[in-house]
């Protein structure tokens, strides 16, 4: 079995490293646009796995898509981060020609390949994938649930002094600082975080899990790429080995919470065919105003998207 990794940058290299030391796959393919980059990093992972204890093959590519041909799954990463002076719609217009791109290769030689996006911004990027795909919504979601609950949960764990194995969370909407964390749906082995943590307390680590991409940016001058290239490495596992993961994922809603047409975060099952069910849990009235507060937020940029004219 094969999975490709589209951008060889951090967050790409990771994934493939991660997904490499799980030993899930016969072969990892790490592709990427700039010269002789995949193939380094990838010569560099395969010489790990004496030293890590794998045999799952690393194989790098310079922008040659055959080499992905029959890939279970791609994780996309590609895309440029905001730089000074750069609009949003600067930014989504260049991501979205470069994961319109990939897409479509992709889909070229992986025809069945269930697709993660986690290039930036990521719901409208998953979107931009979708409409290339042509593909059913089940197979192209989107990385940011994941990453986002982990935040929280390592956040909480240090609060509590406790083990983050113990944390299980849910968190929906748009990756972003409108997202929406569920309290009441946080528990601790299976006692509600409410029970164990001050209201301040919490609320301050849902504010923090909100702004966590940006802290790390302030910290190391870039974007995160270990929490991730982990995150997306879970849901390959997941669809991999049909695990039956219940993970938050940005999904295409089509009348699920209220909302369609719409590219954001919900709780779903991943499993081999990709989004084997979206779940709705009951939302009470402050959860469903954050949502459509967040999905407001999704949609604009979306629609920024299809102004765009990148599909005609």
């Amino acid at each position: 079995m094969k999975v490709t990794v589209v951008g060889a940058g951090n967050v790409g290299a990771t994934c493939a490293q991660v997904i490499a030391e799980k030993g899930i796959v016969k072969e990892v393919v790490l592709l990427d646009i700039k010269e002789g980059l995949a193939e380094g990093k990838s010569l560099d992972l395969w010489q790990t796995a004496p030293v890590n204890y794998y045999d799952t093959r690393i194989v790098g590519s310079t922008n040659d898509y055959e080499k992905t041909a029959d890939s279970e799954v791609v994780v996309i990463t590609s895309g440029v981060p905001r730089k000074p002076g750069m609009s949003r719609d600067d930014l989504i217009s260049i991501n979205a020609g470069i994961v319109k791109s990939v897409t479509e290769n992709v889909v070229k030689y992986s025809p069945d390949a269930k697709i993660i996006i986690v290039s930036n911004p990521l719901d409208v990027m998953t979107y931009c994938s979708y409409l290339a795909a042509k593909k059913h919504k089940n197979q192209v979601f989107g990385m940011a649930g994941i990453l986002d609950t982990a935040r929280y949960r390592a956040f909480l764990a240090e609060a509590l002094d406790v083990n983050p194995k113990d944390i299980q969370a849910l968190l929906m909407g748009g990756h972003g600082d409108t997202m929406v964390p569920l309290p009441r749906y946080t528990t601790v082995s299976g006692i509600p975080v409410t029970e164990l943590i001050d209201k301040d307390k919490l609320d301050a680590i849902i504010e923090r899990t909100k702004v966590g991409g940006g802290e790390l940016v302030k910290l190391i001058g870039t974007s995160a790429w270990y929490a991730p290239g982990a995150a997306a490495a879970q849901m390959v596992e997941a669809i991999v080995l049909d695990q039956k993961r219940i993970f938050p994922c940005c999904a295409l809603l089509e009348g699920e919470y209220g909302l369609n047409d719409i590219y954001i975060g919900v709780p779903v099952k991943l499993g081999k065919n990709g989004i084997e069910e979206i779940i709705e849990v009951k939302l009470n009235d402050e959860e469903k105003a954050l949502l459509n507060d967040s999905a407001k937020s999704v949609k604009e940029v979306m629609v920024a998207l299809d102004d765009m004219k990148l599909f005609e």
